[in-house]
């Protein structure tokens, strides 16, 4: 992909290319579109993680804790948006969408891919909350603390397994995430992927600005999971992702 977007012409059957040039990239970079589009992937995805993990810590604590009638059918349903197709499910909310007047916008886009990144999150973080003693909440309410302690000092410290994996997880999935984000949002909102798409036009297709476009794209998901190995420890990550 590198080579690509460096090559000056790669003709077949050359192993590299003939020649090479950072004039695309220089041109790449000087666009005004991609620096939009750069900027707004990552504010969606942003907005997305936070938004997830505030949405999902409730619901997962309702799932791993409070036993209910047809509790496996609300896991079905929760989970129904990683099994059906995403282009189905972008379709069908881009409809919803349209109507009350959420397509074409940032908040559209945000709300579609809180879709996607919902379940995955909800999932995590019941393993996770499923794994407190429900003793050790006992005993702290047998010492005075109340429902806000309880919360802030014993269940968010032992979540932090599940939030974290599935905060990285969910980073990632908004980042890259094309199929909802172009039925809701494209041509107004601009984002990597659908930039990326554009490039990849079969009619007027564009490999080298494909390949840097792409490019940019991988690094972000690279320098997340590097920094998160380097920061957090083995045993929390492995801890959180296990719950998969």
């Amino acid at each position: 992909m590198f080579l690509w977007s460096i090559a000056d012409g790669w003709p077949a059957p050359r192993l590299f290319p003939s020649s090479f040039t950072t004039a695309r990239w220089a041109s790449v970079l000087a666009d005004d579109g991609l620096a939009v589009a750069l900027f707004n992937s990552f504010f969606i995805a942003v907005v997305v993680t936070a938004a997830t993990a505030l949405l999902a810590l409730p619901t997962a604590w309702a799932m791993a804790r409070f036993p209910f009638r047809l509790k496996r059918l609300v896991e079905i349903f929760v989970l129904a948006p990683m099994i059906v197709p995403g282009l189905v499910v972008a379709i069908g909310i881009g409809k919803v969408f349209l109507k009350i007047g959420l397509s074409y916008s940032i908040l559209g886009v945000i709300l579609v891919q809180i879709v996607g990144t919902l379940p995955l999150m909800i999932r995590l973080l019941t393993a996770t909350l499923e794994g407190i003693p429900t003793e050790l909440i006992n005993a702290a309410r047998s010492l005075g603390a109340g429902t806000t302690s309880i919360i802030l000092h014993i269940i968010l410290p032992l979540a932090v397994p599940g939030l974290l994996a599935g905060s990285l997880l969910s980073f990632i999935g908004s980042f890259e995430e094309f199929e909802k984000s172009f039925i809701v949002g494209a041509p107004v909102v601009q984002t990597l992927p659908i930039r990326l798409y554009m490039y990849l036009d079969p009619y007027a297709m564009q490999i080298p600005l494909a390949s840097i476009v792409a490019f940019i794209l991988l690094m972000p998901a690279l320098a997340v999971f590097v920094l998160a190995g380097r920061v957090v420890r083995d045993d929390i990550m492995a801890a959180g992702m296990g719950k998969i």
